[in-house]
């Protein structure tokens, strides 16, 4: 018995921490704000817990029977969690109390489980042995989940597969404590069809549960999804209505098939343009391929790098018939080398040298993606351009968030021009940087930043190549900003104080009222 109940410590550590784990995935996935969902989330469990704990005392008779009522509920509960918080947030305004609900509900059930199993063990062990072997298989349960849980279960299981699983080995828990308690149980029939209840309502949810997220997701998206995967990086959704193609992921649009071209095309057409040699690009991002289809108009292109992090981007944007049609089959062509892989890291150990740099990521909304707009990224960036070379970004709303748009202009203005490394402090010579915008029907107000180890042009950039969009005239239109979004200052965004991230929610929640 008493293995027994320490091996049910270590899944119940297991359990708890993954459906924690699940709370904070799910609402960073559909509100945003990864920082402030998991802070929340965690403040809630650990609270909760401590009120389960508190609660414990006043269980004094039926141990055994309480031990296996708490399993079943905390399985059920947790189990059902990501269904819950899916549904709450397609179908009702306000999703907040649900996850509010679900924190603190599956919090004070885990924190009542260790009070309860401690007494029940305390006849079998000496006080300390006892606490020493529970907390050891408590910590060794929570080291086990946090690295099952983003290498081997969201991959692998995806969020609503997950919750469930572990809600049946909570209960399973439960329906084991039946088995080895027998003689102590004595409400063995009503917990014995409550546990086998709560098999088969899980049981049944995990078999329909791809059936069960389509529906989350059709209520999410108004078109017809096309395209789903759950990776370990993100939630991407290609969804279609009759010619329109668009791409989510984490519930942000990335991009429509029908406006698609104005947003490329002012990404990258000004900055090959500008350049000073053409022939080796690499694009951070982009694995859609639409900005490499864009890169691959300029004959001079002899090679083409595309580093997206995610592989389940790039394989759907070469061998879907759909993104291959869109972006021309860019990711295909013989010019084009797809790395999967950290942006970071693959540029700390390559050793080539770009003419163009394009980095086509989404907003910085969170501290994964604020490192890659910071001055210490854009300076290794710098490092990597050759003589006359050009990094371009996508920079966000200049309207919706306007302070964030000039945090990237104005971080690209602080870098030191590497070309000039050996001048003097009072010399020092800084990358030029320049702003410039378009609007693009499905983002609204949209900007772009462009930097040189030279000297910028911006009036004399002809475009050459076909275009729908950006031609050498409107190009020069593109630089000029009306006074609602013009230039101002803002604190240099560094990897320490992630001064984007603020500029961005700041901006992005005063239009969302």
């Amino acid at each position: 018995m008493q293995l027994y109940l320490l091996f049910s410590v270590f899944l119940i550590a297991v359990c708890g921490l993954v459906y924690e784990l699940l709370a904070g995935t799910i609402s960073s996935y559909l509100v945003g704000d990864s920082v402030y969902q998991f802070s929340l989330v965690i403040g809630l469990f650990m609270t909760s817990m401590g009120l389960g704990s508190f609660l414990s005392r006043f269980i004094n008779r039926r141990l055994h029977d309480w031990f296996i009522l708490v399993e079943v509920l905390t399985g059920v509960l947790g189990g059902m969690s990501s269904i819950i918080l899916f549904f709450a947030f397609s179908y009702l305004e306000n999703y907040s109390p649900f996850l509010f609900i679900i924190s603190v509900s599956v919090g004070t059930l885990i924190g009542l489980e260790i009070p309860i199993i401690l007494r029940i063990l305390k006849e079998h062990s000496t006080l300390k042995i006892l606490f020493s072997n529970v907390m050891t298989a408590d910590y060794i349960g929570a080291l086990f989940a946090s690295l099952l849980f983003p290498l081997v279960l969201v991959p692998r299981l995806g969020l609503v597969r997950t919750s469930l699983l572990f809600g049946i080995i909570n209960v399973a828990v439960g329906g084991g404590a039946i088995a080895v308690f027998k003689e102590k149980i004595v409400d063995k029939k009503g917990l014995t069809i409550l546990t086998v209840t709560a098999l088969i309502l899980l049981s049944t949810c995990f078999f329909y549960s791809d059936r069960i997220s389509s529906l989350a997701e059709d209520s999410l998206y108004r078109d017809e999804i096309i395209y789903s995967a759950q990776t370990p990086y993100q939630r991407v959704i290609v969804t279609r209505t009759r010619a329109d193609i668009r791409m989510f992921i984490n519930g942000s649009i990335q991009f429509s098939s029908q406006d698609e071209y104005r947003y490329h095309e002012s990404l990258v057409l000004p900055a090959l343009s500008a350049a000073h040699a053409r022939e080796n690009i690499l694009i951070i991002g982009g694995g859609d391929g639409l900005a490499a289809r864009e890169v691959l108009k300029f004959n001079e292109v002899k090679s083409l790098t595309v580093v997206d992090i995610d592989p389940a981007i790039t394989n759907f944007a070469r061998d879907n018939i759909i993104m291959r049609k869109l972006n021309k089959d860019s990711m295909r062509n013989p010019k084009t080398r797809i790395v999967n892989n950290d942006a970071w890291k693959f540029l700390e150990t390559d050793n080539n040298i770009y003419d163009v740099i394009i980095i086509d990521l989404p907003d910085p909304d969170n501290l994964t993606l604020s490192r890659l707009y910071s001055r210490t990224f854009y300076r290794l960036l710098s490092h990597k351009l050759s003589r006359g070379g050009i990094i371009v970004t996508q920079a966000t709303s200049p309207l919706y968030s306007h302070k964030a748009f000039w945090c990237i202009r104005n971080t690209f203005a602080a870098i030191e021009n590497p070309l000039y490394a050996n001048a003097t402090a009072s010399e020092t010579v800084r990358l030029e940087a320049k702003a410039y915008h378009a609007y693009v029907p499905s983002f609204g107000e949209w900007g772009f930043v462009m930097a040189s180890n030279a000297a910028l042009d911006w009036n004399n950039i002809e475009i050459k190549v076909e275009n729908k969009f950006v031609n050498t005239e409107y190009l020069k239109s593109m630089g000029v900003f009306p006074n609602d979004i013009d230039e101002i200052e803002t604190e240099v965004n560094t990897i320490d104080t992630h001064v984007i991230k603020s500029y961005y929610e700041e901006g992005w929640d005063l239009w969302a009222l």
